[in-house]
């Protein structure tokens, strides 16, 4: 199947509130519409993990993010931009997303991908997409999509087929929290 149609189904799924798995900047993904709290509901509950632990979003881009996040930093910015790899930001005042998805404070965690599927992917989605580790919570994270488990692939509406053949070692983003009062904190390296 050749990248195009792969998007378009994975697009059509999530537009229909299903759930997918994909590649990203990192390790592989759950994915649907951020803004279907439904869809939230079932990525939670096929990773069999507790709702009051946050997920992470992906978007396209600084202005995409503008649409989700009320008031960005500045040194949101620059940590993006400077960031020498995949770098997830946790940012207050979280708007437009599903309520299930938002943290109790108000706080969403959010990344620019710059990996060309996972860009395309949320470019065309025109919508931010939840990006979780494929993994039952608490287990390895699915570095490639040889690691996926049966139950997880089995589990969700569809799997893209970018990147099947793939074998090499993907690490999960680093994490960084900004507080409101400029206090930078790293949750993971």
């Amino acid at each position: 199947m050749n990248i195009k149609d792969d998007i378009k189904n994975a697009v059509e799924v999530m537009k229909r509130g299903g759930v997918i798995l994909y590649p990203t900047d990192t390790v592989w993904g759950i994915g649907c519409d951020a803004t279907n709290a439904e869809a939230v509901a079932r990525v939670y509950k096929i990773k069999q993990r507790d709702d009051s632990k946050a997920l992470i979003c992906l978007v396209d881009s600084d202005v995409r993010l503008q649409r989700y996040v009320r008031n960005v930093p500045e040194v949101a910015w620059d940590i993006m931009e400077l960031s020498t790899k995949p770098t997830t930001v946790i940012l207050d005042d979280a708007v437009n997303l599903a309520p299930n998805l938002i943290a109790p404070d108000g706080s969403i965690a959010m990344r620019i991908t710059r990996e060309a599927f996972s860009k395309e992917l949320c470019y065309r989605f025109q919508k931010p997409i939840v990006s979780t580790s494929v993994n039952i919570s608490g287990k390895p994270a699915a570095q490639n999509y040889r690691d996926i488990s049966p139950e997880l692939l089995e589990a969700v509406d569809y799997v893209c087929f970018a990147r099947r053949q793939e074998h090499k070692p993907h690490t999960p983003s680093s994490i960084i929290r900004l507080q409101k009062d400029g206090k930078v904190e790293i949750i993971r390296d």
